[in-house]
């Protein structure tokens, strides 16, 4: 039996056997193996794990709920706190993980994992069920993981939400995720959820192109939240980038899930990925699995401390025998009717800049070239901002979409909001946030009291916050 610092091993498929297909990487706990990792828990007085949750989702109470063998309960509470959690009990980054108390001295618990444990043997409730109708309308652009928990939190609310989407399906990033994450079905299951709810999806329908913000606002909606995200992919810029063979990172992804047949005959076995991001990782492991058991290497500019990826996918593209050249920069892509190789350059760390960050100096006469003969280019993405209106002022922090400047998340034209997150959590965390904000301005102008989120699953009084709970440890 492993001890209170010892986590309960999560189940994996055999690397060399997961490298091949898309199937699930972890299996989930049996009820026995949750409730032994719930009993580790030490159900601190003061909720490290809850304050560290963009969405204040209730992890303490579920884990111990669990411990205790209350499966239906535990899942209740689950999908009380959070509209996307059959999504997220597989792709979330577990910010709740890094502030758990039992990392200190031992393994963090296993939260993540404990949440799709409550949700694959408990029964959670079928609909969510909204307060009377206030019969106002709620415009929102985007229907991405910001979007969709802003939609959920002002329909309980009792608003009336419109949803527009420029794409033909709901999700915006989750559908980028491959299926050796998320199998296709999880979205639908929380969106399930939502049947009851006053909420229209209108896809399609892109900003700037079919109607305005300030449009939707003369239409009669008394609020809009621009939730768009970044999905324009970055480009390097580099000779040789529209040679066959060079991909972005994000359209190949939502390619790869929509049907990766049709890149079999695109794909060639010798890949490089430009990037360190959860992108790049992505990217990495789907084209590992394309490639027929190919040469897939990493190509990064920094040292491998310093990727953004996070460590579960950094770790997993490794152990699945992803390559890895770090301290590299590309020059140029070669070629003739193909790609044939990417020209790279050493760099080595230089002085501090004036904001006390390293710089990166290209060492001389390191010019390589690797052959290759696909390429996929994930160096981030950027909000698409073609034909929004100048007037929002909108500011483009990077991750996360463009936001308003305000405090309450208003942009220069009143009642038009604008928002996002750098995660799928923190996008949702976001969109309440904006909902809040939305609530609170239509309020004022109404002349009536803000209306608190009711409690989802009965439309009554909204959840109480965990016994201890001081105040939210992460920022937007």
């Amino acid at each position: 039996m492993p001890g209170r610092y010892i986590r309960t091993p999560i189940p994996e498929e055999n690397r060399e056997e997961r490298r091949t297909t898309f199937g699930g990487i972890l299996r989930p706990y049996s009820r026995e193996e949750a409730v032994l990792e719930a009993q580790r828990c030490l159900q601190c007085a003061m909720p490290f794990c809850v304050q560290a949750c963009p969405i204040t989702q209730d992890c303490r109470g579920y884990i111990r709920l669990i411990g205790e063998k209350k499966f239906d309960e535990a899942a209740r509470l689950t999908v009380r706190d959070n509209p996307l959690a059959t999504v997220l009990c597989k792709t979330c980054y577990h910010y709740c993980e890094e502030d758990c108390i039992m990392g200190e001295r031992g393994v963090p618990i296993a939260i993540r994992h404990l949440k799709r444990a409550a949700l694959e043997f408990g029964a959670s409730p079928e609909a969510y069920r909204p307060s009377a109708p206030k019969h106002e309308r709620v415009a929102i652009v985007g229907a991405g993981p910001a979007g969709l928990a802003a939609a959920w939190d002002l329909a309980l609310r009792g608003y009336s939400v419109t949803v527009f989407e420029s794409e033909e399906y709901v999700g915006g990033e989750i559908e980028s995720i491959p299926k050796y994450h998320l199998d296709g079905t999880e979205l639908s299951t929380d969106l399930a959820r939502f049947s009851q709810l006053d909420i229209t999806f209108r896809m399609g329908r892109k900003a700037g192109r079919d109607f305005t913000p300030e449009g939707l606002l003369s239409e009669g909606y008394l609020a809009v939240y621009v939730a768009i995200g970044t999905v324009d992919p970055r480009r390097l810029g580099l000779d040789g980038e529209a040679l066959p063979g060079v991909f972005l990172a994000l359209p190949f992804l939502i390619a790869t899930n929509t049907g990766p047949q049709g890149l079999l005959g695109r794909m060639g076995r010798r890949v490089v990925v430009i990037g360190g991001g959860d992108v790049a990782m992505d990217a990495a492991r789907s084209s590992l699995r394309l490639s027929r058991k190919g040469e897939v290497t990493v190509i990064y500019r920094r040292k491998r401390e310093e990727m953004p990826a996070g460590e579960e996918e950094l770790r997993g593209a490794e152990e699945e025998g992803v390559r890895f050249l770090f301290e590299r920069t590309p020059v140029r892509i070669v070629g003739e009717g193909h790609v044939e190789g990417v020209v790279v350059q050493s760099v080595s760390t230089g002085p501090l800049d004036d904001k006390g960050k390293p710089t990166q100096v290209v060492v001389p006469g390191s010019e390589t070239t690797i052959a290759c003969d696909t390429i996929i280019e994930a160096v981030g993405e950027r909000a698409d901002l073609a034909g929004l209106p100048t007037e929002l002022n909108l500011a483009t922090r990077v991750p996360g979409g463009p936001e308003g400047r305000r405090d309450d998340w208003m942009t220069d034209v009143e009642g038009i909001f604008a928002g996002g997150g750098r995660s799928i959590v923190y996008a949702m965390g976001a969109g309440a946030k904006v909902a809040e904000a939305i609530d609170a301005y239509l309020a004022r102008k109404r002349g009536r009291p803000p209306t608190p989120r009711p409690g989802p699953l009965d439309g009554g009084s909204p959840p109480p916050l965990p016994d201890g709970y001081g105040g939210p440890t992460w920022h937007l």
